[in-house]
């Protein structure tokens, strides 16, 4: 386990096992198929064309969880474990639902490097750019995904204290 494992709660390093020896394609084609239903219209718009023929890898270091995202002919598509990411984005868990319950901007989930951003700058803007201007309000599965990260936020805070 990683250092940052292990400072996470008890219940965290006991759920991310068996989370941590799911392959990476299991884990991005679960959340690359939630996405490209929560994107549709963003999809439809050209909005996220920025990720054309692009790679981000996504990884929630306290539950051992890594995905992979690209774009190819106007939908996201699970990524591999052997592609090496345009941008990589890291954190804990806990910076993750502050992001998905809109309580903490991506700004200072960045500046204070509770989220950390490497590799393509430009492109880790446009991703920041178009989560800053994502309406998760007009949409039924993010209002649900922020609703349920508003009340998973303060039961993981108690599992901080």
């Amino acid at each position: 386990m990683s250092a940052s494992s292990e400072n996470s709660p008890l219940i965290l390093r006991l759920l991310s096992l068996p989370v941590a020896i799911i392959p990476i394609g299991v884990h991005s084609t679960a959340v690359v198929t939630v996405l490209n239903r929560v994107f549709v219209d963003a999809l439809r718009e050209g909005e996220l064309d920025f990720l054309q023929g692009r790679i981000v890898r996504i990884h929630v270091k306290d539950m051992q969880l890594t995905f992979c995202i690209s774009m190819q002919r106007g939908r996201l598509k699970a990524g591999r474990a052997t592609d090496v990411p345009d941008m990589s984005i890291s954190g804990s868990l806990h910076a993750f639902l502050q992001l998905a319950a809109r309580t903490m901007d991506t700004d200072t989930l960045f500046f204070q490097r509770r989220l950390k951003m490497e590799g393509d700058t430009e492109l880790g803007l446009e991703v920041k750019n178009f989560l800053d201007g994502f309406d998760v309000d007009s949409f039924w599965l993010p209002k649900q995904v922020s609703s349920l990260a508003q009340k998973a936020l303060p039961l993981y805070e108690r599992l901080l204290s």
